[in-house]
């Protein structure tokens, strides 16, 4: 027989960790930092990001804050520093910016799967949320639920680029533009959040 007390538990781990894990609003970042990569590149970096958020996932929802604390790291700090992080990146959107960067090495990772992998995916408000529904449910449950979250996640910006031939060259262009700005709004509230934290 199912236990759909089972099944209940992921649905209800699942919903907020979607919600504020929120891919939709990391598509057009996602675009606007990819515009210039081909649709292959685009698929690698979907996969690098979603790899990072979740790599970053499952180390909080198994270890949680005794991490943090053998560091010495509080989740307030990991806000600001991943403020930081999306203002450098939003400001070059914004002025067609580039900044200077090392030069005759290959890049393992992309700068851009890392900035959607973290904070954008897997932020404070991921790991906190994970560390809480792992405490209510437990780790099997949540794991799951975090699983489900991370593949919706992946699916939705793989087919990200359909949007890009949407919109055409020009419209990627604007859009870069705006989420630019987005990006720096979003990066100054992951600073407030943050200083509200320490203080």
């Amino acid at each position: 027989m199912i236990d759909l007390t089972f099944f209940e538990s992921i649905v209800r781990a699942f919903i907020p960790l979607f919600a504020i894990m929120d891919p939709f609003i990391s598509v057009p970042i996602f675009l606007s930092l990819t515009r210039k990569d081909n649709p292959a590149k685009k698929r690698l970096i979907a996969m690098e990001a979603v790899g990072i958020a979740a790599g970053l996932l499952f180390l909080f929802l198994l270890f949680g804050q005794g991490l943090l604390s053998v560091l010495g790291i509080s989740l307030a700090s990991m806000q600001i520093a991943g403020g930081i992080i999306l203002v450098i990146m939003g400001i070059e959107l914004v002025l067609s910016l580039s900044f200077p960067k090392e030069k005759g090495k290959s890049k393992k990772v992309s700068p851009a799967a890392v900035v959607i992998g973290t904070p954008l995916l897997t932020g404070p408000g991921v790991i906190t949320t994970a560390i809480i529904l792992s405490g209510q449910y437990g780790i099997l449950v949540t794991s799951i639920a975090s699983v489900l979250a991370l593949a919706f996640t992946w699916f939705i910006l793989r087919h990200s680029d359909s949007v890009t031939k949407l919109i055409g060259e020009t419209g990627t262009e604007l859009l870069s533009r705006i989420m630019g700005l987005l990006l720096v709004a979003i990066a100054v509230q992951f600073i407030l959040s943050g200083i509200k934290g320490v203080f």
